[in-house]
C-alpha cells in the first residue's frame, strides 16, 4: 500500500514540476521572446518606380498573435490595391538594414513581438525613422517583450504593463479625441463599439507629447490582469482617460501605434482598417 502511495506521490509531483516548468517557459517567451534568432541576409527585393513601399513585418519571438496577422494580410494588399501602395510583407529581419529600409515609405510591426531584430538591425530601423521614415505598431508590437528602449520611448510613449485576464474580451466605446491631429483623422468615425483585449500601460502617452486619436473611458472595463501568486498586483487601469491609438512626429519621420488588433475581429471591422490605413498615408506624407 505504501509502495502505490509513494507512487502516486511521485506522480503528482511530477505533473507539478511538468506544469510548473510549461508555465514558467510561457511566462518567458511572452516576456522576452523564444527562440531567439535573428536573420541578417538582405532579401531579393524588387521596388516598384511609381508606388509607396510599405514594409510588413510580422515575425514573432513573443506570443503570437496568429488569428490577427493572417487576417491583416488580405487587407494589407486590398489597401495597396486600393492606394497604389507596394506591400512587402516578411517575416525575415534581414530587410532592417540602411539601404533597403531607405526605399521603403512606412515600416509596420504587426503584431510583431519578443526580440526580432538584433541591435545593429535597431539602430538601423531608429536611424530610419528620424530621417523621415514612418513607423506604425499594431496591438502585440507594443507588449513589454521588446526590452528596447528607443522603441518604448519613440513609438509606445508608456511601458506596457497588462491586460485584463478576467474577462479578456470587452465592449467598449471608442472616442475620437477632441484634439486629434486632422490629417490623420480624416473620415475616420467619431466613435464606434469594439470588443478587444485591452492593454494597460503604467503611463498615459498623452503626458510624453504624443497626439491621441482614439481613447475611451477606462473606468468602465475591468481591467484586472492579476494572477494568483504569479501577479497579484495587476487590478489597477490608466483610469478614465485610456488612449488607444496615438501618433508623434519622431526628427523627420512619424511613429503610430494602435493597442487594438488583438484577433481577426478588429481586421473585420471598417473603423478599424480605416484607422489602419489612415496611419500608413499619414506616415508616407514627408
Amino acid at each position: 500500500m505504501k509502495k502505490v502511495f509513494k507512487i502516486i506521490g511521485w506522480s503528482v509531483l511530477t505533473i507539478i514540476i511538468l506544469l510548473g516548468t510549461a508555465l514558467g517557459l510561457f511566462i518567458y517567451k511572452v516576456k522576452n521572446g523564444f527562440p531567439v534568432s535573428y536573420e541578417t541576409e538582405k532579401p531579393s527585393i524588387d521596388f516598384p518606380d511609381n508606388q509607396k513601399a510599405v514594409l510588413v513585418f510580422s515575425k514573432t519571438t513573443g506570443f503570437r498573435h496568429s488569428s490577427s496577422i493572417d487576417a491583416s494580410k488580405p487587407i494589407m494588399k486590398q489597401l495597396a490595391q486600393k492606394n497604389n501602395w507596394f506591400i512587402y510583407d516578411t517575416e525575415e529581419g534581414g530587410v532592417f538594414n540602411p539601404e533597403q529600409l531607405a526605399k521603403f515609405n512606412t515600416v509596420i510591426f504587426d503584431n510583431s513581438t519578443g526580440e526580432v531584430i538584433n541591435d545593429e538591425q535597431k539602430r538601423a530601423l531608429e536611424q530610419y525613422v528620424e530621417n523621415g521614415g514612418g513607423l506604425i505598431g499594431i496591438h502585440g508590437a507594443g507588449d513589454d517583450s521588446h526590452h528596447w528602449d528607443w522603441y518604448e520611448q519613440n513609438l509606445l510613449g508608456a511601458k506596457f504593463s497588462h491586460h485584463a485576464l478576467a474577462e479578456q474580451f470587452q465592449t467598449a466605446d471608442i472616442q475620437k479625441d477632441n484634439k486629434a491631429d486632422s490629417t490623420v483623422i480624416n473620415g475616420l468615425a467619431s466613435s464606434w463599439k469594439h470588443a478587444d483585449e485591452w492593454y494597460i500601460f503604467f503611463e498615459n502617452p498623452r503626458a510624453k507629447g504624443f497626439n491621441i486619436i482614439y481613447f475611451m473611458d477606462g473606468d468602465k472595463i475591468d481591467t484586472n490582469g492579476s494572477m494568483p501568486l504569479l501577479a497579484s498586483d495587476k487590478n489597477f487601469g490608466m483610469g478614465k482617460d485610456h488612449p488607444l491609438a496615438w501618433c508623434k512626429s519622431i526628427g523627420k519621420g512619424k511613429t503610430f501605434y494602435t493597442s487594438l488588433g488583438h484577433n481577426e475581429v478588429a481586421w473585420k471591422n471598417e473603423n478599424f482598417v480605416k484607422l489602419i490605413e489612415n496611419a500608413i498615408s499619414w506616415t508616407q506624407k514627408k
